[in-house]
This record gives C-alpha cells, structure tokens and sequence, in this order.
C-alpha cells in the first residue's frame, strides 16, 4: 500500500497536494482497496464554496457508496471528467490519474496528517 510522502492525508481517508492556492483531493489507496472496485464517482458541487468538513461527493463501489468530505476550505474549481467513464481510475492509480477534485483554497490547509501519522493511524 503506498502513502507518499508529499501528501496530506485526513481521518476520512482523503488526501491533499497543495500546490500555491490549489489542493488537488483524492481518495487514499488504503480507501479504495477498502471500498473495492469503483463503479461511479458523484460529485456535483463545482464552483461551490465548501468548508472543510462538507460532503463533496461521492463514490460508489460494487459493495457500497461511500461520501467524500472537504479536507480544506475553498472553491471546488475542477472534477476530474476523466472519472465519469473510467471511475477505475481511482482503484488504479488513486495518488495519479484517479484524482477527485481540485480546490482553490480559502484558507491554509490546517488539521491533516503527514504520510508516517497517516500509515501509523491504520495500524501499519
């Protein structure tokens, strides 16, 4: 299982790149082994101001579906339109071309985990 070290990560099993004032959001390879093969990705909320802690969407395993909550504060200014006819993605390349969404930020990203408090949190 990876969790690269560039990487924040939250509780939820979500994590952030925060490149200047946008963070790119995508779920941890630990979440997607977890939820199992990945059938659909719903996010319906680009262009909306969300703090950190809302829903933003969703994704939908053959097991399950499972939301997705805002790791930071801002815009949600981009969805990966990649994901609406391969959602595998996420189970493939979860760190890569398997991102959710891109944020511009509103505030700085505050409360998440490095990679090593992320592995320890999971009981790796």
């Amino acid at each position: 299982m990876q969790f690269p070290a560039d990487l924040l990560y939250t509780a939820d099993h979500e994590w952030v790149r925060v490149e200047g004032d946008t963070a790119t959001v995508g779920i941890t390879d630990f979440a997607q082994s977890e939820l199992g093969d990945i059938v659909y990705v719903d996010v319906d909320t680009e262009g909306e101001d969300l703090s950190k802690g809302d829903t933003f969407g969703s994704v939908e395993a053959v097991k399950t579906v499972s939301d997705m909550y805002m790791p930071v504060s801002g815009t949600v200014a981009e969805v990966n339109g990649d994901l609406g006819d391969t959602p595998e993605l996420i189970n493939s390349d979860p760190y890569g071309k398997g991102w959710i969404i891109k944020v511009t930020l509103s505030a700085k990203p505050e409360g998440l985990m490095d990679a090593a408090t992320y592995e320890a949190s999971l009981g790796h």
